[in-house]
């Protein structure tokens, strides 16, 4: 019998690593002759075996809504994604609500959907919807117009590794995340209102490195406090103590330097004067004595 195991084993697994989407256990059943064909409870025993041989491997086996596959462990996404040069598409926030309302009202219209998100629903967001086979069109109502009616398919629940929608997430959980999450928006918009609203040329000529966070995380007491200080106080605060002091000394500086400037120039000039006023007379001395100096007596 234990050889029997596991042979069912191996053949149940080459048939996942093969069929390339998931197998339900009828689709298993079918692939072995009618005269080894295992019962349902005998093979989900092998389907257990199988799931805890890989308790210590790179892949699991996971139960979705169409069936049995092998995948990889979420834990390893970081690595394999790597593996492809594109990215996994991004979903805009319009198209995930109109998602989620879809899958927790079903069967619901689009005129249901704008009336609760209160903003018109794009047919772009329902064509992408249809087009990745997440929804489908059920029915219409029965009212004027005969509006179609979407719902969830299984390929919803195999991209969100759900087995049926009773594994969905009550709406009691989502309530508190996102509450959690408008908290969160709050802390940061209550973060960014401790920075004091200075006029918009201070806040240009003060400049914070890129990455300097010891403005937002100031403690909401002393954003408080700071709040009620004057501007100008605000402005000095952070300064050295005699910056302004050493402003007025330099101006001071400057003056005395430029009366001392002034008096050498002075004292310069008049220099100068006196120098030529002594050459001239010299040379005038010079030429009286050669002409008109009178001659000496005789003995």
């Amino acid at each position: 019998m234990r050889d029997v195991d596991n042979k069912v084993k191996m053949i149940i697994e080459g048939c996942l690593l093969a069929a390339g989407r998931p197998l339900t256990l009828d689709n298993i059943i079918a692939v072995f002759e009618k005269n080894e064909q295992p019962d349902r409870n005998e093979l989900k025993q092998v389907m257990q075996a199988i799931s805890e041989d890989c308790s210590d491997r790179g892949f699991e086996l996971k139960q979705v809504a169409s069936g049995y596959r092998f995948q990889v462990k979420q834990d390893l996404s970081e690595w394999v994604a790597k593996l492809w040069d594109e990215r996994p598409p991004r979903y805009t926030r319009a198209l995930l609500e109109t998602l989620a309302l879809v899958a927790y009202r079903q069967p619901i219209t689009r005129g249901d959907i704008e009336d609760i998100r209160g903003v018109a629903v794009s047919g772009n967001i329902i064509r992408t919807l249809l087009d990745r086979e997440w929804i489908r069109v059920v029915g219409h109502r029965d009212v004027p117009g005969r509006p179609a009616m979407f719902a969830t398919t299984r390929q919803f629940l195999d991209y969100f590794n759900l087995k049926s929608l009773q594994e969905l997430p009550p709406l009691s959980e989502i309530k508190e995340l996102s509450q959690s999450e408008q908290e969160l928006d709050l802390a940061n918009e209550l973060a960014q209102q401790r920075v004091i609203d200075l006029p918009e040329e201070v806040i240009h000529e003060v400049s914070f490195e890129e990455g300097d966070t010891r403005v937002q995380l100031l403690a909401e007491e002393e954003a408080l406090e700071l709040s009620k200080k004057p501007l100008d106080e605000i402005l000095m605060m952070g300064m050295p103590e005699n910056l302004l002091d050493e402003e007025f000394d330099d101006d001071a500086d400057e003056e005395v330097g430029f009366k001392q400037a002034t008096k050498h120039e002075k004292l310069r000039v008049d220099s100068d004067l006196t120098s030529k006023a002594g050459s001239d007379a010299a040379i005038s001395n010079a030429n009286n004595g050669g002409e008109d100096a009178p001659a000496e007596e005789g003995g």
